[in-house]
C-alpha cells in the first residue's frame, strides 16, 4: 500500500459528536475532505444546518442529527439514525464536551455532574453503541477520543476547572481500557490532547490566561483551525494501523513545559 492510500478515507463512515462548530466542524471538514461519508451531531439544530451548508460549500456531505448526548437514552437513537443513513460507522470521533469554571471549595454538585455526563459517560456510552453495533461484528473501526492536556496535568494558574480536567483525565484512561479489550476486534482506540483553541468553550478564559498560555508553549501560539486536521486524519486512517491507547498532545509543546 502506497503512502497516500495509507490517509484515504474514500467510503468511511465518521460520526462526529460536536460536529456543528469549533474544533469537532473542523476535524469533520477534515475527514470529508479526505473521503468520509460525515454523520454530525449536536444538541442545536439551527447550528448543524449551517454546519452541513458549510460543508457543503466545501464539497462535502454530511447528515446530521440534533442529539443531546447528556440524556443517555437518546444514544441508540443516534446510533440507529447514522446506521440507517450510511449503513455502518467505521470512524467515531467523541468530541462533544462541557465545561464550568469554579473554585474546587465551592464547585456546585450539579457543575460536576454534567461535566462528567458529558465528557466521560456518554463518550463510554456511545463508544459501547458503535462498538457493539457495526464495529465489533465487522472486525473494524476506529475511534478517537478528544481529551485534553488538562487531563495530562493539574489546573493552570488561575483557572478553575476541576471537573474538566478530572474528566479528560478519565478520558485518557478510558482510552486505554478500551485499546486494550477491544484491540482483539482490530479497533483502534485512541485520544488526541488539545491544549489552547480559540473556541466559544475557551473564549473567556483565553481573554484572561492567553497571553501567558503563548509565552510558555514553546511554539510561542494558540492552535489554529487546520491544527487538528492532520493528527485526527492520521488516527482515523491506515497510516496509524499499529498504533493503539495512545493520548497525543497538540499543544505547542506547551505540555512539556
Amino acid at each position: 500500500m502506497s503512502v497516500k492510500d495509507l490517509f484515504k478515507l474514500d467510503g468511511k463512515v465518521a460520526l462526529v459528536t460536536g460536529g456543528s462548530r469549533g474544533l469537532g466542524l473542523q476535524m469533520a471538514e477534515a475527514l470529508g475532505e479526505m473521503g468520509c461519508k460525515l454523520v454530525i451531531s449536536a444538541r442545536k439544530a439551527d447550528e448543524l444546518a449551517a454546519a452541513q451548508a458549510h460543508l457543503k460549500g466545501l464539497g462535502i456531505e454530511a447528515t446530521t442529527v440534533s442529539n443531546d448526548l447528556s440524556k443517555f437514552d437518546q444514544i441508540p437513537g443516534l446510533v440507529d439514525q447514522a446506521l440507517q443513513a450510511c449503513g455502518q460507522i467505521d470512524i467515531l470521533v467523541n468530541n462533544a464536551g462541557a465545561n464550568w469554571n469554579a473554585p474546587a471549595e465551592d464547585y456546585p454538585d450539579e457543575a460536576w455532574h454534567k461535566v462528567m455526563n458529558l465528557n466521560v459517560n456518554a463518550p463510554f456510552f456511545l463508544a459501547r453503541e458503535v462498538a457493539k453495533r457495526s464495529m465489533i461484528p465487522r472486525q473494524s473501526g476506529k475511534i478517537i477520543n478528544v481529551a485534553s492536556v488538562a487531563g495530562l496535568k493539574g489546573n493552570s494558574p488561575g483557572v478553575t476547572m476541576v471537573a474538566y480536567n478530572t474528566s479528560k483525565a478519565a478520558a485518557v484512561n478510558m482510552t486505554r481500557a478500551l485499546a486494550s479489550e477491544w484491540g482483539a476486534y482490530n479497533i483502534n482506540v485512541n485520544a488526541i490532547c488539545p491544549g489552547f483553541f480559540p473556541t466559544k468553550m475557551t473564549h473567556g478564559l483565553l481573554d484572561k490566561i492567553g497571553d501567558s498560555v503563548v509565552a510558555r508553549a514553546p511554539l510561542h501560539r494558540l492552535g489554529g483551525e487546520e491544527d487538528l486536521k492532520g493528527a485526527i486524519v492520521f488516527l482515523a486512517s491506515e497510516a496509524s494501523r499499529h498504533i493503539t491507547g495512545h493520548a497525543l498532545p497538540i499543544d505547542g509543546g506547551s505540555s512539556i513545559t
